[in-house]
This record gives structure tokens, C-alpha cells and sequence, in this order.
């Protein structure tokens, strides 16, 4: 319990530390007009509260990760609570912080135009597919997951596939309604019920005095029942998105980032949001871990359901809160990935929309990208979500590291102290590289050469960037 507790409060102090910080880096203007402001079209550029934007970011950013993606990680142990805690101060909360503010700062701009900035144009052509496909994808991911626990919570009465499809619906809703129209005025509800939801399961965890494990010398290791298949580098680090650092995030700030009236609310909006979402995946990590007694039985219960974790959700809340409690609380863990889906179609259509130019005001431009989307977010429903989930966790990741690496620059070019990002970015450069010749839906290579190879890539990236960095720097000395 005293490892949990300690991971709760450095994230809390995390954020009025170096979340400090890292504000003071960017160096906030209060006085300098925001997007929401100069740019108010009534549709996605609106001024709203820091509350309302908060909490909208906060079910954004959520999703099924911090709770289905804690309960997975909690499968390789204490060490869990490390990666939660550290990868979302020091990573995570710097990378959507960044990713919001650089966008108030390009009048809104969606991550691929920004990445195209500073990373070059053809990196920004590829971005902009490969982001728009991730939305997609994400989209299909929250149609399923959230359809699965309510046909579960319904006992099949209703149907999966009705469920899915009145998801469906209120995607397309959300996706061309103001943003003021159901996102402002729905999410807070959800929000409160996702806060709920953590709140009750940790109070009820920690009341009950689950067998919560500690991190020590013996604890330090890799406790998957698996662990030569699924090593804790680079495989915690990618089951362990939202909570930690994830890439989709990067694709929901700028949301946010037209509709904030003053820039003096970044720190409690993308910073703030992404603590609290590390608060969200700690519980859900620790009651995994001591539900059943402990992290083997975790992984033997995981092993019988088959990875599903929306039946672990269900059964923790129904044993831990009762039946109107558990009810409650799932539609918290409900109303996270609808919330994030409906937001992940918006953010593909306005990624599109920048690419083509086309002016949102008009519903009639809002329908026509969205008819594309959704046509191919539908097929991807069809597809088994087990298969999607781990190639779009991959894909999240790898994102999370292009942005990481186009902030570096940026605040290289604005001379600020690049360190904070660059560090992370080589971390995670390992991580996805790494990820991808080991992993088993990956090229399934042995850990030896796998390591190799990621190290390979990652010392490569990381020459690029020191040469590009010395050239820049020669290139500005003689200006």
C-alpha cells in the first residue's frame, strides 16, 4: 500500500514542481491573444471555461487506456507504478502540455501541420495519413470496447451490435455539432462519473485493505507469467499508454487549444489533465494487482478470460461497489472511450480539413470528410479488437515519439531548454523501435538482436538530431 500511496502523491507534487517548470520554459503570455478569441468561427474555435475545457480534455485523453491499459500493465508487476508515475511527469504530461500550447501559439493548428513545422514537410505528408488512420482506428477501438461492457451490463439483452450502433450514431453527432452543443455540455456529467468511478475503486480498495504489493529489491522484476515473451522493456512500456505518455493525446490537445481563452490555463488543462489520468491508471494498476490476490493470480484470471479486460472492470466494480455502485462506476469506464471516440473522428475530420484547406463553418464540409471517416470506421469494427488494440498501441506510441521529437526542435529554434523533451524522446525512440522486432505481433525477433537492432535505430535517430543541432547552431552563430 505504501508504494501506491507514495505514487499517488509524486504524481500530485509532479505537477506543482515540475509542471511548474516546465510552464516557465514555455514561457506563458497571459496578456497574448488565444485562437478561441481572434478566431471564433461557433464550431470548433469557441472560448469555454478552464473547467468545462478540463474536463473535455481530461475524457479525451482517457479513454479505455488508463483503465484497460493499467489492468494489463499490472500483469508484469510493481514495476508498473514506476512507469505511471515517472513516464507521465517527466513524459506524458510534458508532451500534451507542449502539443496544446504550441498550438495555441500556430492558431490552432492540428499535430501533422505542426510536426511539418519542425520536422519537415515530408514527414508532414505521412503524418497527416498516418494520424488520420490512428483516429480512425481509435474510433473503431471506442466503438467496441464501450459496446462490449454495456451488452455485458445489459446481459446481452439489448445486443452487441445494437450497442455498437447507437455508439455509432452519437459519433456522428458529436463529430458535426458545435463543440458547445454536446461535448460542452455532456462531458462534465461523464467526467464526474469517470472521477467517481476512480475515487469509489481506490477508497473501496484501500477500505477493504486489498493486498496491495510493494516495490522492492525482490519485487524489481518482471512478473508477467510470460516473461520471456513479454520482457518489461520494451513491452510495459507500450501496454502502458494513457496514464503514462501516449500519442493521441498530441491529437487532442489542439481541440483544446481552440476553445481556451487565456494561455495562463495551459498548465492546469494539459498538464493537469494528464496527472489526473495517472491518478485514473495507479488505481486501476493497484486494484488489478490486489483483487485477486495478488499479481500471479492476475495474470491466471487474465489468462482464463483471455485478456478481457472489460469483464475484469465489470467484476471489480460489482464485488468492490455493489450493483448500483458497479453501475456507476462503468459508466464512467463507459463514457471515457465514447468520449474519446467521438473526439478521435472530430479530430480526423479537422486534421483533413487543414490538409484540404476547407473551411468548417459550413455543415455541409463537415459532412462530406466525415462520410469518409466513419465508412471506414465502420469496416474496422468487423475486425477482432484484440488485433486492433495491439497494433494501435504501437501506433500511439510511435506517434507520441515523432511528437516528442518535433517539440525538441521547437524549442530548440525558440532557444529554450531542450533537455526536457529530448531525453524522453530518445527513451521512447528505443521503446517503439525496440517494440517492433520483438514484439510478437511485431517481427517476433529473439530479445538479444531485438535489442540490438532498437538500440541501433535509436542511436541513429539520436546522431541525426546532434548533427542537425550542430549545424543549426553554426548556421544561427554566423546570422
Amino acid at each position: 500500500m505504501f508504494t501506491f500511496l507514495l505514487s499517488v502523491v509524486l504524481l500530485i507534487v509532479g505537477y506543482f514542481t515540475y509542471g511548474k517548470f516546465v510552464t516557465k520554459v514555455f514561457n506563458e503570455d497571459h496578456s497574448r491573444p488565444t485562437p478561441a478569441i481572434s478566431m471564433n468561427d461557433g464550431v470548433d474555435f469557441m472560448p469555454l471555461s478552464w473547467v468545462k475545457i478540463f474536463l473535455i480534455q481530461f475524457l479525451n485523453i482517457a479513454g479505455l487506456g488508463p483503465i484497460f491499459g493499467a489492468i494489463a500493465g499490472a500483469m508484469w508487476g510493481p514495476v508498473a507504478f514506476l512507469w505511471i508515475v515517472f513516464g507521465n511527469i517527466l513524459g506524458g504530461a510534458v508532451h500534451d502540455y507542449f502539443s496544446g500550447m504550441i498550438s495555441i501559439r500556430r492558431n490552432g493548428e492540428s499535430i501533422p501541420e505542426i510536426i511539418g513545422v519542425y520536422l519537415g514537410k515530408p514527414m508532414m505528408q505521412f503524418m497527416r495519413g498516418f494520424t488520420v488512420l490512428m483516429m480512425v482506428v481509435v474510433g473503431a477501438v471506442f466503438v467496441v470496447g464501450p459496446a462490449q461492457i454495456l451488452d455485458g451490463l445489459t446481459h446481452g439483452y439489448v445486443g452487441l451490435l445494437a450497442w455498437a450502433s447507437i455508439i455509432f450514431i452519437y459519433y456522428i453527432l458529436a463529430t458535426l455539432l458545435p463543440i458547445d452543443q454536446i461535448i460542452g455540455r455532456i462531458y462534465p456529467v461523464f467526467g464526474l462519473a469517470l472521477l467517481f468511478m476512480a475515487v469509489a475503486i481506490g477508497g473501496m480498495m484501500l477500505y477493504n485493505g486489498l493486498p496491495i504489493p510493494e516495490l522492492s529489491l525482490s519485487s524489481f522484476s518482471n512478473m508477467h507469467t510470460n516473461p520471456s515473451e513479454f520482457p518489461v522493456f520494451p513491452m510495459l512500456f507500450v501496454s502502458i499508454a494513457c496514464g503514462a505518455i501516449s500519442g493521441f493525446h498530441a491529437t487532442q490537445s489542439p481541440l483544446m487549444a481552440r476553445c481556451m481563452t487565456n494561455e495562463k490555463y495551459g498548465r492546469r488543462v494539459f498538464y493537469g489533465a494528464m496527472v489526473a489520468e495517472g491518478l485514473v491508471a495507479l488505481v486501476w494498476a493497484a486494484v488489478g494487482m490486489s483483487f485477486w490476490g495478488g499479481v500471479e493470480q492476475l495474470n491466471q484470471v487474465m489468462i482464463v478470460h483471455k485478456g478481457n479486460a472489460a469483464w475484469a472492470v465489470n467484476h471489480i466494480s460489482v464485488e468492490l461497489l455493489g450493483p448500483v455502485g458497479a453501475f456507476l462506476a462503468v459508466l464512467g469506464v463507459v463514457a471515457a472511450p465514447i468520449t474519446s471516440g467521438d473526439t478521435a473522428f472530430r479530430s480526423a475530420r479537422l486534421i483533413v480539413a487543414d490538409f484540404l484547406k476547407l473551411d468548417q463553418k459550413p455543415i455541409k464540409n463537415r459532412l462530406f470528410i466525415s462520410v469518409f471517416l466513419f465508412a471506414g470506421g465502420l469496416a474496422l469494427t468487423l475486425v477482432d479488437f484484440s488485433v486492433i488494440w495491439r497494433y494501435m498501441a504501437w501506433s500511439n506510441q510511435t506517434l507520441a515519439t515523432i511528437v516528442l521529437w518535433t517539440i525538441t526542435v521547437y524549442l530548440v529554434r525558440q532557444h529554450k531548454w531542450y533537455l526536457i523533451t529530448l531525453i524522453p524522446s530518445i527513451f521512447m525512440t528505443a521503446v517503439v523501435s525496440t517494440y517492433l522486432f520483438v514484439a510478437p505481433e511485431g517481427l517476433h525477433w529473439n530479445l538479444k538482436n531485438g535489442y540490438l537492432a532498437g538500440g541501433f535505430i535509436t542511436l541513429s535517430i539520436s546522431i541525426l538530431f546532434a548533427t542537425w543541432l550542430t549545424k543549426y547552431r553554426k548556421y544561427n552563430t554566423k546570422k
